[in-house]
């Protein structure tokens, strides 16, 4: 089904509770009035499931490609329960747009696999 139309921050369950948990969410810069409107959705969720502001910490990279370290970060480096990496690739004439969409997945694959973190995929194509 086509999601052009589709509200996807509607559940039709409820949220499980997110009341103990912290979680690093990781924002690409580049399109930025798209990653702030996930960001913006993520967050919303996140207290919508009960977890408290303390427990959600944002940082920034500067574009999609970045958005593995960001989130190796966090997984090396801080104690979140899982991360949600935020990012938007716009398919121009070159092949740039492979090439980034295929690192970043590989990497935050790669990411889930070593650290044994739930990485919330939000890369938006």
């Amino acid at each position: 089904m086509a999601t052009r139309h589709h509200n996807l921050s509607r559940f039709d369950s409820p949220l499980p509770s997110a009341a103990d948990m912290k979680f690093g969410i990781v924002v690409a810069e580049w399109n930025r009035d798209i990653t702030e409107a996930l960001l913006e959705g993520a967050v919303r969720t996140l207290r919508k499931a009960g977890c408290p502001d303390m427990n959600i910490e944002i940082k920034y990279v500067p574009g999609t490609f970045e958005l593995t370290l960001g989130t190796q970060f966090f997984a090396e480096y801080t104690d979140v329960d899982a991360v949600i990496a935020l990012g938007c690739v716009i398919q121009g004439d070159t092949r740039h747009f492979d090439f980034i969409c295929q690192g970043v997945t590989q990497g935050i694959t790669q990411l889930q696999i070593q650290w044994n973190m739930p990485i919330s995929f939000g890369i938006l194509t």
